[in-house]
């Protein structure tokens, strides 16, 4: 079997949130601890959960921008907190991100061509008299015409800047690439178009993904595997298609049972969870979902479950997995996720798509809409 592309293991990251006047530590942040999973060539990991749950720290520390206080990444093998200056900018050159705000990501003060051949001469990956042309090859490849290198960042709307975003990470020409909240800050019919281009993208260049949102429905549509993350944990990984018909553990579950339903008169089951998310500054003891799980025994209160897979791969960190009642997974015909499905269906099969109906609209400097590639 072949060595996964990523492997983490027992990854933990704590912050200071306050110090004493002797300068020792009086509170801690547990944003990521004990995280392992390991990424194959050609996925796509998603990670979900709730906002503050770790989801973006471990994103950041895969990508070694943030050091971990313990734990260990290898990308091809190699343990990237062990590098030095030189074998980072190498690493950094075959693993990239793709941020979550397309408005605040790019440099206001430059131009495409700047922001792209940036990336081109730091990785020294064309010669200075070929830039141009491989910044005009990025810009079609995102689904961008090469007349808009010559722009700034405020000439487009949100789904193009986010495109020149994907486009600036390609630029490095990266095997990972870590993608935070790509499309939560765009219209579901832009949404869709992008996710369409993450796809084709990873089709055509065999990219690798992790892909950290908090939308169901976007999950489901571009995941291979998930992760699901619950105060610095991982609490279940599955193959998408088994934890969305068959989610295991109480907090997946009520997850995927918020999921809404656009018809008034629909009747389903909901896991309701009761009471606020802990603070990350003092999680509970044992299992630290416990303080809002239904299905909650004295031992939830004092050992922390372990994340145990069965034969297929599915894990999932619950004392009572084998003991619950089976869920009901909402129709993939309804709520958003039905919504979205039908949009990106429809995107897919447009191999030109201009300024109508909300789609990219032109904005008040005259900037086209985007043209996506057919898949």
């Amino acid at each position: 079997m072949s060595q996964p592309l990523l492997e983490v293991s027992g990854l933990v990251r704590h912050f200071v949130a306050a110090r004493s006047f002797t300068g020792r530590a009086a509170a801690t942040v547990k944003a990521v601890d004990g995280v392992s999973f390991t990424v194959n060539a050609g996925e796509t990991l998603a990670l979900v959960g709730e906002s503050g749950c770790g989801k973006s720290t471990l994103g950041r520390l895969v990508l070694r921008l943030i050091e971990p206080t313990a734990g260990r990444v290898r990308f091809e093998g190699q343990d990237i907190f062990a590098l030095g200056a030189t074998e980072l900018r190498h690493f950094r050159h075959h693993a990239q991100l793709v941020f979550q705000d397309p408005y605040a990501s790019l440099n206001p003060r430059m131009t495409i061509s700047q922001i792209l051949g940036e990336v081109l001469m730091l990785h020294d990956i064309v010669p200075r008299a070929r830039r141009g042309e491989r910044v005009a090859e990025l810009l079609r490849l995102v689904g961008l015409e090469p007349r808009f290198a010559r722009r700034y960042p405020h000439e487009f709307s949100g789904g193009q800047r986010q495109r020149i975003a994907i486009a600036r990470a390609l630029a490095a020409e990266p095997k990972l690439i870590v993608c935070d909240e790509p499309v939560s800050a765009l219209d579901a019919s832009i949404r869709s178009q992008v996710l369409n281009l993450l796809r084709d993208l990873q089709r055509r260049l065999g990219l690798t993904y992790i892909f950290i949102s908090h939308d169901l429905a976007v999950v489901k549509h571009i995941a291979d595997r998930v992760a699901v993350m619950n105060l610095g944990e991982i609490v279940e990984i599955a193959a998408a298609a088994d934890l969305f018909a068959a989610p295991r553990h109480p907090y997946a579950r009520a997850l995927l049972s918020a999921i809404p339903v656009p018809n008034p008169r629909t009747k389903r089951d909901r896991l309701i969870l009761q009471g606020d998310m802990p603070s990350a500054l003092d999680p509970p003891a044992g299992c630290r979902f416990h303080t809002r799980c239904p299905f909650v025994i004295d031992r939830c209160r004092i050992e922390p479950p372990k994340l145990i897979a069965d034969a297929s791969g599915h894990a999932a960190a619950c004392h009572r997995v084998a003991e619950l009642p089976p869920f009901a997974a909402p129709s993939a015909d309804t709520g958003r996720s039905g919504t979205l499905e039908r949009l990106i269906a429809a995107f897919a099969d447009h191999a030109d798509v201009r300024a109508a109906g909300g789609v990219d609209t032109v904005d008040a400097q005259g900037t086209d809409g985007a043209r996506v590639l057919p898949p």
